[in-house]
């Protein structure tokens, strides 16, 4: 059996190896008539952090503020998210691409990827490893390594190349 991609979720932190995953998305997008899914993650504050601003400003006034912000943040994330697709389409013009939805979330990267894969169903995962450090040959990075062991549809993990690296 031949499976088929009709969803693909594209993971992003927006980096230049995430850049370069984005092209193995498009590419498989093109080939199977699939729509991406694009998903950015913005790391959720400690609760150590929040309990010290609660201290300070009070409890009703740090929730406001970080509902305030929240949206802000999210408003901005979406727009470089678009932006990020706009710039890697123009730099492929003969693979175009369907984009399904573009979704910013605030939380912990692999457990709001995880989330995604489920709310969208999607066939397959594509994000980028950040292997940083002399190290890098040998691991990947974590929140890919997490994804990869905890999701149960294909996942692509594309490095940069090694020159591209360096």
């Amino acid at each position: 059996m031949i499976p088929e991609i009709k969803k693909i979720l594209y993971a992003t932190d927006l980096s230049e190896n995430a850049r370069h995953a984005l092209g193995y998305a498009a590419s498989l997008a093109n080939r199977y008539g699939a729509g991406i899914t694009f998903l950015h993650v913005i790391e959720d504050t400690s609760s150590f952090r929040g309990s010290l601003m609660v201290n300070v400003l009070g409890e009703e006034k740090w929730k406001k503020l970080v509902e305030d912000n929240k949206h802000k943040v999210i408003d901005k994330a979406r727009e470089r998210v678009t932006s990020f697709c706009d710039e890697v389409s123009v730099d492929m013009p003969s693979c175009p691409f369907i984009t399904d939805e573009i979704a910013v979330r605030i939380g912990h990267p692999s457990d709001e990827i995880m989330k995604q894969v489920k709310a969208s169903d999607c066939d397959l995962v594509v994000m980028g490893a950040r292997g940083l450090g002399p190290l890098a040959d040998k691991l990947m990075g974590s929140t890919s390594k997490r994804v990869l062991r905890r999701c149960g549809k294909p996942v692509l993990i594309v490095r940069l190349p090694k020159s591209e690296r360096d």
